[in-house]
């Protein structure tokens, strides 16, 4: 499980005064976790529930509790889970992705951040960025990660400035032919390289 990773203990960390704790999820929390996600790909991503992107939200203890170097986080406020955070160890594929992006960020070498997604009335609390920061350092403490990669939907609003404050851009696939997906691949720096920081900012979903 994500939690037998050396120096993994798990003290609940309290953001702020206003009631929350963001904390690596349990057995318990992954109906929670799951109705957080379930909800964003059909409200904010649009698509829906479709198999082949998002297999890994309806088994959450398989991809995420099990595997020693990947995680899932979630924000509890109140009793309820109103955030979450992963990191998986599998790089972007191509196809459907450019086969360069795909060669320089292999899978085993590379933790990819997914899921981060918060819930409407809960943004603006500096949950997202919480969240980055935890999964960063969750990747360090793993070892063997060499990156931190993600890829974002720029239609969803307020997605792609957010990222762009953290991350650099390594591929915009509108600029590709045809457009590509339309989704925009990023790399964050490796904690102890260049600290993420930055005043608190709305949760925007990561596909």
């Amino acid at each position: 499980m994500a939690g037998t990773v050396a120096d993994r203990a798990d003290a609940d960390r309290g953001l702020g005064d206003a009631g929350y704790v963001l904390r690596t999820a349990t057995a318990d929390d992954l109906g929670g976790a799951r109705a957080v996600m379930l909800d964003t790909v059909y409200r904010d991503l649009k698509s829906g529930y479709v198999p082949r992107w998002h297999a890994d939200i309806i088994d959450l203890q398989a991809a995420y509790l099990r595997p020693e170097r990947c995680t899932l986080l979630v924000v509890e406020h109140r009793g309820e889970i109103v955030a979450t955070g992963a990191v998986r160890d599998r790089g972007p594929q191509a196809p459907p992705n450019p086969p360069w992006v795909a060669e320089r960020f292999p899978s085993g070498a590379t933790a990819q951040l997914c899921r981060i997604y918060v819930r409407p009335e809960h943004r603006r609390h500096g949950l997202a960025r919480q969240l980055v920061r935890e999964l960063g350092e969750f990747a360090v403490r793993a070892g063997g990660y060499e990156a931190l990669y993600l890829h974002t939907d720029p239609a969803v609003p307020g997605a792609e400035p957010f990222w762009r404050s953290l991350a650099q851009e390594v591929c915009d696939e509108r600029t590709l032919p045809g457009g590509g997906q339309g989704i925009v691949h990023f790399e964050l720096p490796m904690p102890g390289a260049v600290a993420v920081s930055g005043d608190a900012a709305p949760g925007h979903p990561v596909s």
